[in-house]
């Protein structure tokens, strides 16, 4: 079974739907906390959201220099599955492993919506269950939610097709490019603003889909990392 690390830093507020999340999509859940030095066996990890360390300095910037970060930082140059999600985006930015920057959301409020997003690549290990141009809807929660970066970044990731997901319909907090994802070059690492463990069962989040599929529009960010850590295991 595969295991899921979901790391706890003070002022976390999502670890435990992010582990039932997990659980939901088939893996196996192991709590991290921000104090550790190893990841215990795990084969991906997530960087959940919520206001790590009160988000004093910037969101995400002294989770960053918190000791399980060193060891995740490590795994994921050598190709180790990390999401962060919401908080976790931002702890990405901040550790260099994805680029650009969060910053407050250009109305200056915190917001919370069911957010339609564009899937633009399913070329990663946390979106290799979708189609690329499919739409989700996930619920968002956020007040530093706006992705900046410089028009070289923003370039790059355009022509390398690292743009994960766009919202859809709105832009809700002024990223630039309507980009609420990106991903890494290697395509392991993956941050998104939107949360997708709320968006894993019927009857507890946005029913975007019929039939069987509504209200789990997130689960196929953890389905993902199952079949493409089983993919890899087996060639």
């Amino acid at each position: 079974m595969i295991r899921f690390g979901v790391v706890t830093f003070p002022g976390t507020l999502d670890d435990r739907d992010a582990l039932r999340a997990v659980r939901l999509a088939g893996g196996e859940g192991v709590s991290l906390w921000h104090g550790d030095r190893t990841l215990h066996g795990c084969d991906a990890v997530i960087l959940p959201g919520g206001f790590s360390y009160g988000d004093y300095l910037r969101a995400g910037a002294i989770a960053r220099f918190a000791p399980v970060m060193e060891t995740i930082i490590q795994a994921a140059r050598g190709g180790m599955p990390v999401l962060g999600i919401c908080n976790g985006f931002q702890v990405l930015t901040e550790s260099h492993l994805l680029p650009g920057a969060m910053i407050k959301n250009n109305h200056r409020a915190f917001i919370c919506r069911e957010q339609p997003l564009r899937v633009e690549t399913s070329q990663t290990a946390w979106t290799s269950a979708f189609s690329p141009g499919q739409e989700i809807v996930i619920p968002l929660k956020n007040q530093d939610g706006q992705f900046q970066a410089s028009d070289r970044t923003l370039a790059e990731l355009e022509a390398e097709g690292r743009v994960v997901f766009r919202y859809q319909g709105w832009n809700p907090n002024g990223s630039r490019h309507d980009i609420a994802g990106i991903t890494n070059p290697a395509g392991n690492v993956v941050g998104l603003m939107p949360h997708p463990e709320h968006a894993v069962e019927p009857g507890f989040g946005p029913d975007s889909a019929a039939g069987a599929r509504a209200g789990q529009d997130g689960l196929g960010f953890f389905t993902s990392v199952i079949n493409w850590l089983s993919a890899g295991a087996a060639a």
